[in-house]
């Protein structure tokens, strides 16, 4: 071999060669192997996160939630240490094949520097998205509720997080500028309903009632998966102006409180209307005040005493019929009109 080479470089140049494989080349294998190893390491340490955390998740949850927020955060873990272990293998073989790579790191440092700058939103957005993601704060398919705006999740990003709210609306949030984060759908669900019934009904009675209605629909076909804990009567929460308030709540699945509620509420309206229990509605009572008493108009005796069956009930009765009206409309649109420029003139 070393005559082979002799032949096409010199003999200086391959001792040289030689000296440079068995030091730098050895070296640059070693950087190879190195960072696989390293590599094999953080993967190794990257699944054991993610079953630790797979332990740690409660019962409630579902198995396919579990698994894509899981692997959503250790393909992010994965990459990121990919390209840090990429980036300082590079740089060492660099310098092992002799580059100064000084300029290299000073350059990256003042590149990092002016879009640390100019990109500080970026930069403080993707944090905040890794720390979103991290801490399993939300979930794409979950209900949240961002700076006041709520609806569906159905991206999170490391720069963004994507609602669509009821009416189909797309809401975008930079991750830096989430003030507050609600969300309605994690792990499990609850519906609170405040039942209002009248004054007179017995609380004790509606309240059993309440809790048979839970009962019966926590055997439903249908609505009892969907239900994790029977319906709870609380008991009076609030006395208003016309009724009282009975406080009551149910857990369900996640993101099917309000399907359960709905059905909830058509069942306690419908039990209550056979059973006679009355649901009170607001009522308007109107106050004239002492300042503008009703007044009564006896359409039988005339304001100055005689009967209307003379030349002034004639009058009113043929004006009455000019305008097409009866001589009693005729007479009430008088005295509304009389009222309002009463009023007027109070005003």
């Amino acid at each position: 071999m070393p005559n082979f080479l002799s032949r096409i470089f010199t003999e200086a140049y391959v001792d040289y060669l030689i000296s440079w494989l068995m030091t730098s080349g050895i070296r640059i294998v070693v950087i190879a192997l190195g960072a696989c190893i390293l590599l094999k390491l953080f993967n190794i340490v990257i699944s054991k996160i993610e079953n630790t955390l797979a332990k740690e998740e409660g019962e409630v949850i579902a198995a396919v939630e579990t698994e894509k927020r899981l692997k959503t955060v250790g393909n992010l873990l994965r990459k990121l240490a990919s390209v840090v272990v990429f980036v300082i293998a590079i740089m060492m073989i660099l310098k092992e094949v002799g580059m100064d790579i000084t300029p290299i790191i000073a350059g990256a440092g003042i590149v990092g520097l002016a879009v640390g700058f100019g990109a500080q939103n970026l930069v403080r957005d993707i944090i905040s998205g890794f720390f979103i993601i991290m801490e399993n704060q939300v979930r794409v398919g979950d209900v949240a509720v961002i700076n006041g705006s709520g609806g569906l999740v159905e991206q999170i990003n490391l720069r963004t997080i994507v609602l669509r709210d009821l009416e189909g609306t797309v809401h975008v949030f930079p991750n830096g500028i989430i003030e507050t984060l609600s969300n309605k759908s994690k792990g499990w669900s609850r519906y609170v309903i405040d039942v209002g019934v009248a004054y007179k009904e017995n609380v004790d009675s509606v309240m059993q009632l309440l809790r048979e209605m839970g009962e019966e629909l926590s055997k439903d076909e249908y609505f009892g998966p969907l239900i994790l804990e029977s319906l709870q009567v609380l008991g009076v929460d609030n006395f208003g102006e016309s009724e009282v308030t009975i406080k009551c709540m149910v857990k369900t699945q996640p993101l099917k409180q309000w399907e359960v509620g709905r059905e909830l509420r058509r069942r306690i309206k419908n039990t209550f209307d056979e059973k006679g229990i009355e649901i009170p509605f607001p009522h308007l009572s109107v106050y004239f005040g002492e300042a503008s008493k009703p007044f009564e108009l006896d359409l039988n005796q005339a304001p100055n005493g005689k009967s209307w069956n003379d030349e002034g009930y004639e009058m009113i009765k043929k004006v009455a019929q000019e305008r097409g009206m009866s001589v009693e409309k005729f007479i009430n649109e008088v005295a509304d009109k009389i009222g309002d420029s009463r009023n007027e003139r109070k005003n």
